[in-house]
């Protein structure tokens, strides 16, 4: 296993879960945060107060607003930015980072304005290196507490793929590998907004029986985009599809569901999202994805109904009734495209 430093661009909750994870590790690890001020009070206090409160950081882990020492000789950067920052982070340091490096997305989320996976923008900001995904259910917080999760690291690139697998796993940081980069992206985006249904289902009071049978025609939907978009359908069943869904529908700490769970209470979206510095991707998302679901004709009724909620008010109880009024159909999809 090589011993050059690892970068993580991004020090929210996600980012410094990674770095911390990799710290124990005891890799070299630096942690680049936009904020000058959030670098400095982690390198002093050796805890990221603002997002992982009472968590401490390896000593192997530096915390810096320089782009440059942060990326120096770094064999992986992975880049936990949100989706529609991410590009405004990673262009202006696109020549800092090593030709060689393996660049790996860890972020859940679809680019808005070019509807773009975060892989394909990866790729597009930083020419010639490789690019990887790290995506499946994980909280924040677990990981950085050390408790097990499991995830999937995906490249089309199989030998990409078993390297990072070894390079960042550990006993409870399982990984898996998958070739199906597009299948993995879109499952652990999608995902984000089934759960901003199931806070909306939740906060309402509809009951445990709405949010599983919510979870599973999400799961549908889901699919059915994926795969009419050409991702293999067995994705949407492992860790990235299935058990990011889960987790993230039904997780005390998901901020997709907190937020629709919010929004069925009578909060604004706007009141909602500012009231915390936490990004729920799955409002951008869901736009995105009904913007690419009608170019494929793909019914996502679901996503369809949290959209019009968000971003046209309509109430919570009306949205759920019409789900709830569609007609009668077979579950079995012969065609996923039907």
């Amino acid at each position: 296993m090589s011993r050059a430093p690892l970068a993580v661009v991004g020090a929210g909750g996600w980012g410094t879960a990674l770095a911390i994870h990799l710290g124990r590790l005891g890799r070299t690890v630096r942690l680049w945060a936009r904020d000058p001020m959030l670098a400095r009070d982690i390198a002093t206090t050796g805890e990221n107060a603002r997002y992982l409160p009472g968590i401490a950081i390896p000593e192997q882990v530096e915390a810096t607003s320089s782009a440059d020492r942060a990326l120096e000789a770094a064999a992986t950067v992975l880049v936990a930015v949100p989706s529609h920052l991410l590009e405004d982070v990673v262009a202006p340091m696109a020549q800092l980072v090593p030709p060689q490096a393996v660049v790996v997305s860890a972020t859940k989320g679809l680019e808005p304005r070019r509807r773009q996976r975060i892989s394909e923008l990866l790729g597009a900001l930083l020419p010639g290196r490789v690019v990887a995904v790290l995506s499946g259910p994980s909280f924040a917080r677990e990981v950085a507490a050390g408790l097990p999760a499991a995830l999937v690291v995906a490249s089309a690139d199989a030998v990409v793929a078993r390297r990072l697998q070894h390079e960042l796993a550990a006993p409870a940081f399982r990984l898996y590998t998958n070739r199906d980069v597009l299948g993995v992206e879109l499952a652990g985006a999608l995902k984000n907004v089934m759960a901003i249904a199931t806070g909306l289902c939740d906060g309402i009071g509809l009951g445990e029986n709405a949010r599983a049978a919510l979870i599973t025609r999400g799961l549908a939907e889901m699919t059915r985009l994926g795969v009419a978009l050409g991702a293999q359908p067995a994705t949407f069943s492992g860790l990235a599809g299935l058990g990011d869904l889960v987790l993230t529908c039904t997780g005390s700490l998901s901020r997709n569901r907190a937020l629709g769970r919010e929004v069925a209470r009578g909060r604004s979206l706007a009141d909602v999202e500012a009231a915390t510095r936490t990004v729920a991707e799955g409002v951008r998302t869901t736009a995105t994805a009904l913007s690419l679901a009608r170019e494929v004709a793909v019914p996502m009724p679901i996503c369809e109904e949290v959209g019009q909620v968000l971003f046209q008010a309509r109430p919570v109880a009306e949205a759920l009734g019409a789900l709830l009024g569609r007609d009668p159909r077979a579950e079995e999809e012969v065609n996923v495209r039907a």
